[in-house]
């Protein structure tokens, strides 16, 4: 058996940490990265530089954004050479519809002979929305405050070119806009994702 990257990825407020922390729970031996752990990290650059703390920033864009995603991908590299199963819990909205990107990742992983799944999670933007309203945090302040021009910046439509009709196990989505749809996703993906292992 290959070793595998799990991709737990979507907009902000799918639903992908939880998604992502009961995936761990439901498949063995998972190594479980969150890249919004880095974010106290991140937190004093913002400080340092005197900024405010606004991850829909330019400051974020151009300083912390990127890094973020090289650091949380390095731990998997790392986590690859001791376990099999690595999950990685973050948006990568952006990279995964880069194709140049997308190949560039699945060559890096032969190196630690894996092989990626991305799940994408696929949420109603009114359940989003919901959901930042309820979670309450500091980070999606602006993002309630100005959540039209803040939805123009995001694309929540399923990146198809990651879809391969002959490779029903590298690109899954979750559907999570009603605990029906969550039930039944989370069945569907994981006996897809044991019977791969």
């Amino acid at each position: 058996m290959k070793k595998q990257l799990l991709l737990v990825t979507s907009p902000p407020a799918c639903g992908k940490t939880f998604i992502s922390k009961m995936l761990a729970t439901n498949l063995d031996h998972v190594v479980y990265l969150d890249k919004d752990t880095l974010i106290p990290l991140s937190n004093v650059a913002y400080r340092v530089a005197g900024e405010e703390i606004n991850r829909s920033s330019q400051f974020f864009e151009d300083n912390i954004r990127n890094v973020e995603y090289e650091v949380v991908l390095n731990l998997a590299f790392e986590a690859l050479q001791y376990e099999d199963l690595v999950l990685i819990n973050a948006p990568f909205t952006r990279e995964i519809r880069d194709t140049e990107y997308m190949i560039s990742l699945k060559n890096k992983l032969r190196e630690y002979d894996a092989c990626l799944t991305v799940i994408w999670v696929q949420t109603d933007l009114e359940v989003c929305k919901q959901r930042m309203i309820d979670r309450n945090s500091e980070r999606d302040t602006w993002k309630i405050e100005h959540w039209d021009e803040y939805i123009k910046t995001r694309d929540y439509s399923i990146p198809d070119n990651l879809k391969d009709p002959n490779v029903i196990d590298q690109f899954l989505i979750f559907k999570n806009s009603s605990d029906e749809e969550y039930e039944e996703s989370m069945k569907e993906i994981c006996n897809i994702l044991q019977e791969k292992l």
